[in-house]
């Protein structure tokens, strides 16, 4: 393949991982897609391609829609032990960030929304949505018509809606909300952290793996004592962890997050959703293998 093809391709690249991420929510699995789509590009016949990045964005979609029907796939994200992969923000594969709908798209709690929409309901309100592709250029991709990719994005727009707590938060207020959040779990004033919650706020932990399923709290006062024994340092914790993390602020996914750090190493992560000035989401995620790109991420992020 000679230089302009290569160099064609590389231009869409980070624009096909975005893509890619949000409809997989794994940054891995999303590079695994866009490197399977350039090897395709490579045994095309690119004089009969009119339109290379419809053709590369046709070809990724579809790649990820098979990954999202494999079996392996739907054991995993059935099995109660599925949660997005979080990326620190700056990350390229985040893609565009231009509007609220591209910044919500890739929100963890959207991202776990997603997860009850069928494959080509999750195609069709990224593609509509996020990339604003319209139902002609959906009907194209996904070979459908364009009636149903109407329908498809009416369904999937209706489902996230009616779940997600909605909003976009001022991210120093955010961040603000998120600080008194913390001084008052090492505190131990139980009262103001449920005071600081949503009335329906949900806080989801994957465990570090430990427990085989995620684990999920839905009162404000089970997220609020969950999360004070979290942030109390025990001999036992620092023994099994290696020592105490420290605790840095950060933006992950586009919303504000809590690292926790044992010396240049990301041992855990902790995700906050903010609406009407209060918490309504908490997602937790100490899963190594989940944290590999951030962490990467982490060591280069200057501080």
């Amino acid at each position: 393949m000679d230089a302009a093809a290569t160099d064609r391709f590389e231009a869409s690249r980070d624009r096909l991982a975005s893509l890619a991420y949000r409809l997989l929510g794994s940054a891995a699995e999303a590079e695994d897609a866009v490197q399977d789509a350039f090897l395709r590009w490579q045994g095309a016949d690119r004089q009969r391609i009119e339109v290379p990045e419809a053709w590369l964005t046709k070809v990724v979609t579809n790649l990820c829609l098979d990954r999202l029907r494999s079996a392996p796939a739907r054991r995993e994200r059935s099995a109660g032990v599925w949660l997005p992969e979080p990326l620190l923000d700056g990350d390229p594969m985040l893609g565009p960030a231009d509007t609220a709908e591209q910044r919500e798209s890739v929100s963890l709690a959207v991202l776990l929304l997603m997860e009850r929409l069928s494959p080509p309901e999750r195609a069709v309100y990224l593609l509509r949505e996020a990339f604003s592709h319209s139902h002609a250029e959906i009907a194209e991709i996904l070979d459908i018509t364009e009636s149903a990719s109407q329908q498809h994005v009416h369904r999937a727009r209706r489902r996230i809606t009616t779940t997600r707590r909605g909003g976009e938060a001022d991210p120093a207020a955010a961040r603000g909300i998120v600080e008194e959040f913390l001084a008052a779990a090492s505190s131990g004033r139980t009262e103001r952290l449920v005071a600081l919650l949503t009335g329906d706020a949900t806080a989801i932990s994957d465990g570090a793996g430990l427990t085989g399923t995620l684990l999920r709290y839905d009162t404000p006062q089970r997220i609020a004592a969950v999360t004070r024994a979290g942030f109390t340092t025990t001999a036992a914790k620092r023994r099994f962890g290696g020592g105490t993390p420290a605790l840095h602020h950060a933006v992950v996914n586009g919303g504000p997050a809590v690292l926790f750090v044992l010396g240049d190493q990301v041992v855990g992560m902790v995700a906050f959703g903010i609406a009407g000035g209060k918490i309504a989401t908490v997602h937790g995620i100490a899963i190594p293998t989940r944290l590999t790109r951030l962490a990467e991420a982490w060591r280069r992020h200057p501080r």
